[in-house]
Parts: C-alpha cells; sequence; structure tokens
C-alpha cells in the first residue's frame, strides 16, 4: 500500500514485532493477487482504468478503443419478408350473343362495332390487370351456312345457333378484356369450321382463349405471368351425350377429333371430373403456375342457388388446391362463398356460382322468368399477392353488379345495350348513367337483386380475408 492510503486507516495499537510482520505479508500477497489478475485481464483483451483503491479493473468498464476487435456474429441475415407484385383478375359473364344484340352493331357491309356496348364498363374493365368472359358464340364467318333441326340457317345467326360477327374480338379487346373462355355448351354450334375458325379469330386479334385448343399438342390450360405471378387458369364446360362415347355439346355430335380439343365433363361423373382436373393441376404446376382458377360452364338454367352437383365439384377443385372458381352458363347470378379443403383445412377456396349475363337479349319481356334476373352480371375481381418467400395467396374480393339497360336511339332508331356498372361509389346514377326515371328504378332494383344473392357470401370471404396472418 502506498503511504497515502496508510492514511486512511484508524489508528494502530502497539503490536508485537512478530505481528508487525503481518501487514507485510498481507501487502505482498495482495501486489501477487493484483499481478495475477491483471495479467488475466491483459490476456482477455481488457483495457479498462485500474480503480486506485481496489486495485482491480472496474467490471462494469466496457472497452471503446477503436482498435478493440469483436468476434463475428456467426447468426445468418434474415432479410425481411416483402410483397413482390399483385395481380388482380376480373371476370365477368356470358357473351351470348343473340341477333338482336349483333344487329344493331352493323356500320355497313359486313363491319360491325360493338365499342359501345362496353363505353361505361370499360374503364372498369382496364383497371384490373387481366379481365376474362364467356364467349358464348362461335366466329364461322358471314358465309357460313349450317342445318339445325331441319332449319336452314346462314350467316350471322343467334340462338339456337351462334355466329357472330369476328369484329367483336376488337370491340372486346378495346373494351380491355384479355382472354375469352371457349368452353361452353354453345362451342360447336357451327360445327368443326366454327370450333377452329373461331381460336383463329381469337389468335389473330391478340386475345387469349382457354378451353379449346387447335391440336393435342397444346396445352389444354393458359399460364399467365400478371404482374410477376404466375396464375394457371383452366376452363371446363358440360357436355350432353345422346350416343355411348360420343361427346355433344348443344345437342351437336363432336368429331372424335374435335372432342380431344376441349375440356368437358359429364354432368354426373364427378369423380372423372376430379381426375382430369387433378391432372391439369399438377400440369399446370409443373410449369410454374403458382395461382389456380377454374372456370367452369355447369349448373342450371336460370336457377339463382347452386345445385347438389356443383357443390360437389366445387368441393373436388377446392380439396385439389384450386384457389378461386368462377362460374356459368344459368344465365343468372348465383350465390359467392367460400369453401375449406377436407385435405387440408387451412386451405380456402373463393367460389362464384355463376356469374350471369354480361350481354344478352334476355330480356324479361321475352322470357319466362320475368324476375329480370337474365339483365343481370357482375364483374368479379380477386387479387393474388406474391410474396418474396414464394407465397402467393388470394387477398382481396370484390363484386360489382351490372345491368344492361335496353333502350332505343333518338339519333339512330337503333337499339341500345348499355352495360351499366351499379357502383356505389357514384352517387348519381340517374346522371352519371344517363338513365331516365324508369331506368334509374330499374338499375336500383338490378343491383338489389344481385347483392341479395352474392352478398352474405361476399361478405363471409372478406371476413375472412381480413384475418389472414401476416407473412413476416
Amino acid at each position: 500500500m502506498t503511504e497515502n492510503n496508510e492514511r486512511n486507516y484508524p489508528p494502530r495499537r502497539r503490536q508485537s514485532k512478530q505481528k508487525n510482520q503481518l501487514p507485510l505479508i498481507s501487502i505482498l500477497a495482495a501486489l501477487l493477487i493484483t499481478v495475477v489478475f491483471t495479467a488475466i485481464l491483459l490476456a482477455a483483451g481488457s483495457t479498462g482504468p485500474m480503480d486506485d483503491t481496489l486495485g482491480t479493473t472496474n467490471p462494469t468498464t466496457r472497452p471503446t478503443s477503436s482498435s478493440s476487435t469483436t468476434e463475428p456474429s456467426t447468426e445468418p441475415t434474415v432479410p425481411p419478408v416483402t410483397v413482390t407484385g399483385t395481380a388482380t383478375v376480373g371476370a365477368t359473364g356470358d357473351m351470348l350473343m343473340h341477333l338482336p344484340c349483333v344487329t344493331p352493331a352493323a356500320t355497313g357491309g359486313d363491319s360491325y362495332d360493338f365499342t359501345p356496348y362496353f363505353t361505361r364498363l370499360s374503364s372498369y374493365v382496364q383497371a384490373v390487370d387481366y379481365a376474362v368472359a364467356n364467349l358464348e358464340t362461335t366466329l364461322a364467318g358471314s358465309d357460313y351456312v349450317r342445318w339445325y333441326n331441319g332449319k336452314k340457317l346462314v350467316g350471322y345467326y343467334g340462338y339456337p345457333s351462334f355466329n357472330s360477327p369476328d369484329d367483336l374480338i376488337p370491340s372486346l379487346r378495346s373494351a380491355g378484356f384479355d382472354m375469352m373462355l371457349t368452353a361452353n355448351n354453345h362451342t360447336y354450334d357451327t360445327g368443326t369450321t366454327g370450333f377452329h375458325r373461331t381460336q383463329q379469330i381469337l389468335a389473330q386479334t391478340g386475345m387469349d382463349f382457354t378451353g379449346t385448343r387447335s391440336s393435342q399438342e397444346d396445352d389444354n390450360y393458359l399460364i399467365k405471368s400478371i404482374n410477376g405471378i404466375s396464375v394457371g387458369m383452366v376452363c371446363y364446360t358440360y357436355e350432353t351425350s345422346p350416343e355411348a362415347n360420343k361427346v355433344s355439346l348443344n345437342g351437336i355430335p363432336m368429331s372424335d377429333a374435335d372432342s380431344k380439343l376441349i375440356n368437358v365433363f359429364l354432368k354426373d361423373d364427378v369423380t372423372g371430373f376430379s381426375a382430369d382436373l387433378k391432372e391439369d393441376i399438377a400440369n399446370m404446376k409443373r410449369d410454374g403456375a403458382e395461382a389456380i382458377v377454374l372456370y367452369i360452364h355447369w349448373g342450371e338454367e336460370y336457377q339463382t342457388k347452386e345445385n347438389a352437383q356443383q357443390r360437389a365439384m366445387a368441393q373436388a377443385a377446392c380439396d385439389l388446391g384450386v384457389d378461386v372458381i368462377v362460374g356459368g352458363h344459368p344465365h343468372v347470378i348465383q350465390p359467392i362463398d367460400l369453401l375449406t379443403s377436407t385435405a387440408d383445412d387451412s386451405h380456402k377456396t373463393v367460389c362464384l356460382y355463376s356469374t350471369g349475363n354480361v350481354l344478352s337479349n334476355q330480356r324479361r319481356e321475352h322470357m319466362d322468368l320475368k324476375t329480370g334476373h337474365t339483365e343481370d352480371g357482375i364483374f368479379f375481381t380477386f387479387t393474388f399477392v406474391k410474396y418474396s418467400d414464394g407465397t402467393v395467396r388470394v387477398e382481396n374480393v370484390e363484386a360489382l353488379p351490372l345491368w344492361v339497360n335496353l333502350y332505343t336511339s333518338t339519333t339512330t332508331g337503333k337499339q341500345v345495350y348499355d352495360i351499366l356498372p351499379l357502383d356505389k361509389d357514384v352517387t348519381d346514377w340517374k346522371k352519371e348513367l344517363s338513365l331516365s326515371d324508369a331506368s334509374l328504378t330499374q338499375a336500383e332494383a338490378s343491383y338489389d337483386r344481385t347483392m341479395k344473392i352474392v352478398g352474405t357470401g361476399l361478405e363471409k370471404v372478406q371476413a375472412y380475408l381480413a384475418t389472414l396472418p401476416e407473412i413476416v
């Protein structure tokens, strides 16, 4: 100890010489301990200051010198999961091209312009990333002649054997549609000529399609990269079989070759449909599909509720991993539902059983069904979200009711098929949609009809999506 430190101790009594030697031994021992402890600290790399009183390194003092070294962390750095893309798909109903819908679009010669039909709808169609509709007609050309139930049909025609002008497709492209569904009960209305020519016109116009194909070497599905998300889409229709082992659509038997170029199912064969769809899904995933959409022509016409067969097929598709089902054919809207897989209860499928008509002449004055449901349609949208860890899931679903306002133009004298988006965010329908008082009343009734059918299911889906856990 230093002299100054000794002064801090209380006075000592006189002791014998032998006892007076003990403090020296203690001092030497303390110094030895200090030297050893200091050496240990220095060996460990400590540079902390020495405490004058205790003679040891202050254990609470941390090295601050820039020359000190820190062992590198061996823990891997995990980047945060982020959204890498979103893709919103919009789907609407049947383009059921009755002849009264075709005639007003004539512009002279063999030219037609259907663009005005979609003027009010187009902004909604163009707002989504990919838009789809069901092409319930064929494009066999203006000179096509065929016989139907003993009746000769020439050129363009509507029910019961549909054939429409090629100009319909550029009008749909101009409105913002990207893909047509070509598997339905009217696909073969003009036989093998219309079956193949329809596909050719779609391809020439730059319109995607799925449900039919030109050769067996082509895929029977479509995978589309939408904003970096690979969406697999497949389309099926029911078939009628008046003859054993003969595929028939709308009562028209298909050639053996053509029957291999369309996706069909038998109404009572859910097992066969499931097997075919399972193979399709496996092939789509093999080819990189990250989400699966099934478009399907099914159900009973003019029924506003799905039947047992539709429910069974929808559940089978859900169990196979389909993300979204969009149905058509009944010509009226049917409910939306959220299905849970029986194979994996964490998997859910959004299902719209029927989109109704987007364009037709099925007006209540011509129909046995006088409720107006055949005048109603829907623009159904669903959004896929992709994350940096590879997860892709549906995170938003919306339904926009549509109604076709049919009236006679005061300037041209022609009938006008005006497809109206019944958007509740538009506060003044009468002004914005150019409606008379009577038409406004009909538009409001159409909206109410549609929401009565789909509203509960839509809320169910949206409530579920709102509870999806954050991906981290």
